[in-house]
């Protein structure tokens, strides 16, 4: 199977063994270096196993030749096809062959094995073997016997009907997702009560969010605590999550799926490519890899500005689409944006007890850093303040947990799923001008507040749409059917610049 971004293809690996010419051990068919090294891998995986390596003129032809071929999982296919031209095996049943060879016949863990799964589910071949590190990986495909292959002498003694390998059952994915735990509770945060419940209605819409705070108020630790008030996953969900992690070669040995939402925190250095995902061969940038969860930017104003632009088109339509030579890939990118920055460089603007050193024109040329159109398409900003000594030395009461937060989330979006079947749309974030208009309707209280509120703010069309979404999910959350003019009044606070 060749892999191009998420898509799969056909790969049949032809061995012809000659006996006229040059000894020689050529591999065709478009192969990168890594597929190229493959003879060498063979080779002494071979020998090291105890069979002959024929001293003959052998030729490796992946086809389709117009194709490319990456990566390390051509080494079993090659390797069986020459045992069986050598005729030291024969192949009485068919099947996919997937896997890295190590230099004494053992086999390694291989990237995209889920892929495989899929592919094989897809064109009705039901065997396929693939390394035992990587074998839980695809046994959560129904319909298929997966064979974990330790090493070639395994392979051979299984092919040869001498010690079969028994294959694996279908691992339950719904089961490995209820027992996952959160990593950060909401209980554990100290104060911050309004940055908490902006979060919550953060969660239940899937709406981007912006704080604004000096150092070491808590912006990290709140972000960090989101996806454990986010919506358990649902078995398409995390299957569509760990495709790309397999791709990517994400996925650790012996891990079957990914069991919690994506948190991903890429360093504010990172390059164009890295952000959106791309290069001279294509992989999945952060965005994608945050798909279905978040992407939080620590730091945001430190950015470059090219590479927060590039988030435009992935926050609205919620896909990345690269295009190159080799041709263009669509990768997923529906995430939840979370962005963390300080009021000004030395992050003490306005702190009760620590005074800010940097003037006014630095304050502006900072908070230039971040475009209009950025802050525009984020949902909510809120200002997250310095917590008081009393709260962090005192016995303070603790919160909520995130378990009882999510209990109110996932009310919140069962709400959403039922009001939007049959669009396609799974929460209000994602919601269109067409569904705001026909769920988002106001009563004359709250037309009359909404109007002198953009004239005051001088909100763009876009936070227009974004407040009424916003306001829908406050509804959601307080279980109403009507968005009441409180609902809209505590949208709109989320609209006031804090940066």
């Amino acid at each position: 199977m060749a892999c191009v971004g998420l898509q799969s293809f056909p790969v049949d690996v032809e061995v012809d063994v000659a006996d006229r010419g040059f000894p020689a051990f050529n591999i065709v068919g478009l192969p990168d270096k890594a597929v190229g090294e493959a003879r060498e891998r063979v080779r002494t995986a071979l020998v090291n196993c105890g069979f002959a390596f024929p001293q003959k003129k052998i030729t490796i032809n992946l086809a389709p030749a117009d194709i490319p071929k990456e990566g390390s999982a051509y080494d079993l296919p090659i390797a069986i096809g020459i045992l069986v031209a050598n005729e030291d095996i024969v192949l009485k049943e068919k099947g996919l062959f997937f896997g890295e060879l190590s230099l004494d016949g053992s086999l390694r863990h291989t990237r995209g094995a889920l892929l495989l799964a899929l592919f094989a589910k897809k064109v009705e071949m039901i065997r396929i073997f693939v390394p035992v590190e990587s074998a839980n990986e695809a046994a959560i495909v129904e319909g298929l016997e997966v064979i974990p292959v330790r090493g070639l002498k395994n392979l051979v003694e299984h092919l040869r009907f001498v010690k079969r390998i028994p294959y694996l059952k279908t691992i339950n994915i719904k089961k490995l997702i209820e027992t996952a735990q959160p990593e950060f509770d909401m209980a554990e945060i100290v104060g911050q009560e309004t940055a908490k419940r902006a979060l919550m209605v953060a969660a239940a819409g899937g709406h981007n969010i912006l704080m604004s705070g000096p150092p070491g108020a808590g912006k990290t630790m709140l972000s960090r605590a989101l996806p454990g008030i986010m919506p358990t996953l649902s078995v398409e969900e995390t299957m569509e999550i760990t495709r790309i992690y397999s791709s990517a070669g994400l996925m650790q040995p012996g891990e079957a799926v990914i069991r919690r939402r994506p948190f991903r925190s890429p360093h504010h250095s990172i390059s164009l490519a890295g952000l959106i995902g791309g290069g001279s061969r294509p992989v999945p940038g952060e965005v994608s890899l945050a798909h279905l969860g978040v992407l939080f930017l620590d730091e945001m104003a430190e950015f470059p500005r090219s590479v927060l632009e590039a988030m435009r088109q992935p926050m609205e339509d919620g896909k990345v689409e690269i295009s190159r030579v080799a041709g263009r890939m669509v990768y997923p990118a529906s995430f939840q944006l979370v962005a963390a920055v300080n009021p000004c460089p030395c992050g003490y603007l306005g702190h009760p007890k620590h005074e800010c050193r940097c003037t006014t024109r630095d304050v502006e040329r900072y908070k230039r850093r971040i475009s209009g159109p950025i802050l525009d398409r984020i949902d909510l900003h809120i200002n997250v303040p310095a917590v008081e000594a009393e709260k962090i030395i005192g016995n303070a009461e603790k919160g909520e947990s995130s378990l009882v937060i999510r209990e109110k989330v996932m009310k919140a979006r069962e709400k959403q799923l039922k009001r939007l079947t049959g669009t396609g749309i799974f929460c209000n974030r994602e919601m269109k001008n067409k569904q705001v208009k026909e769920f988002c309707r106001l009563d004359s209280g709250g037309v009359r507040i909404l109007r002198l509120s953009m004239e005051k703010f001088d909100l763009s069309t876009r936070a227009y749409f974004r407040v009424l979404k916003v306001a829908r999910t406050i509804a959601d959350l307080e279980g109403s059917d009507d968005i009441q003019s409180v609902h809209l009044a505590e949208a709109l606070q989320y609209r006031e610049k804090v940066f």
